[in-house]
């Protein structure tokens, strides 16, 4: 079951990875989908009429210190490059041959990926992406600024221009609509961009790392100011307008849920449910037994705050989950997934929090749990 703002192209890549991490614990387990987006997400009948400058800033396309400063590096690819080149330039000498900054310069404008790192990057779905971020990067004037002020070897440099590689990748891919990945394994591929390019593991140093640091939060706000349009399409619709629309008339999603339910094949049923997925689960079994579903998992669900503020459509506070519904209830949240909340304190005759860590800002944080393998983990053990 999936939850808020997903679509159909992103629903099949992440049912796929959904199978296939689970085939690697649980074989014999089948996974049936749930693609309730097509028919009962929200859409702009009015075309964003309702949203102040919604086309002029944008619409109708489409603390940990280093997770602050990835936001940014999303966003903004050549950020640390920028700040490089604010140090003094490094004087070229009167020798013969290319300075540092030449040799530097000319290296990684041709930087052509190795095969492990072009496999890495496919077998995450993101071989198609890969060539145009480094395009983009090599030809940028970051580069061109920062690769001025190199020292010999130009560790920092070189290090700034993988993390630009991978960051503008990622960002690509998400905005296409793929599963953001977990920090991770988006450090897993940083590090094999890094070795391609002899970094030597050198990240920022210095003051050239905090002054990265320092404005990154501030810097999402202002880019949130400035794309109001393009971010009411990329998060409030379709993932507010998802769960505003439920809200309203969620009857129609629940009896999705259940008929799917209904048609998978076995003697009992683990529902997994993600985000507003997790809530129309749970209000679909406080209502009403749901034959063979013996445990539900949720991630990055709402549906605990939703209960808290009196917003659960099926259940008031005080009242407790009637006796029908499963006592076995694994919720998996991650601190920084602002969309996530925990359960157990919420429900403690029913939930088991389980707290991961995507290593991811948010919002790439909320959809980074597939590619997590703790989050696998956990829900192997928990499966028995």
């Amino acid at each position: 079951m999936h939850g808020t703002g997903v679509r159909e192209e992103s629903y099949g890549r992440t049912l796929e990875t959904v199978r296939a991490s689970l085939a690697e614990t649980r074989s014999e387990v089948e996974v049936r989908g749930c693609f309730w987006g097509r028919e009962e997400g929200a859409s702009l009948a009015l075309g964003g009429a309702s949203i102040p400058g919604y086309t002029g800033s944008g619409g109708g396309r489409q603390e940990d210190e280093q997770v602050a400063v990835w936001g940014v590096l999303y966003r903004d690819p050549g950020y640390e490059l920028r700040l490089l080149s604010l140090r003094p330039a490094v004087p070229s000498g009167l020798g013969r041959g290319q300075s540092p900054a030449q040799k530097l310069l000319a290296e990684l404008s041709a930087y052509a990926p190795s095969p492990r790192v072009r496999d890495a990057f496919a077998a995450h779905g993101l071989g198609g992406v890969l060539d145009g971020a480094v395009r983009t990067v090599a030809a940028s004037p970051e580069l061109r600024d920062a690769a001025a002020t190199a020292d010999e070897g130009g560790h920092e440099h070189r290090h700034a221009f993988a993390r630009a590689v991978v960051a503008a990748t990622l960002a690509v891919a998400v905005e296409q609509g793929a599963d953001a990945l977990d920090g991770l394994e988006r450090d897993a591929l940083l590090s094999l961009v890094s070795a391609d390019l002899h970094t030597q593991g050198r990240t920022l140093a210095g003051a050239v790392s905090r002054t990265a640091a320092a404005p990154a939060l501030r810097a999402l706000t202002w880019h949130a100011r400035r794309r109001r349009g393009a971010l009411n399409d990329d998060l409030f619709l379709p993932a507010a307008g998802d769960i505003l629309r439920y809200q309203a008339r969620g009857e129609p999603m629940r009896r999705l849920i259940k008929r799917t339910i209904e048609h998978a094949p076995g003697d009992a049923v683990t529902v997994i449910a993600h985000s507003l997925g997790g809530v129309a689960c749970v209000d679909l079994m406080v209502r009403e037994r749901v034959a063979r579903v013996d445990q539900l998992i949720t991630v990055g669900s709402q549906a605990p705050f939703f209960y808290e503020a009196g917003a659960l459509v099926s259940l008031e506070h005080p009242q407790a989950p009637p006796g029908h519904f499963p006592r076995r209830w694994l919720n998996l949240y991650d601190r920084r997934d602002l969309l996530s909340f925990s359960a157990a304190r919420v429900f403690p005759a029913h939930a088991t929090d389980h707290e991961v860590d995507n290593r991811q800002p948010f919002p790439f944080a909320h959809s980074a749990y597939w590619s997590n393998r703790k989050v696998w983990d956990a829900i192997g053990t928990w499966m028995g």
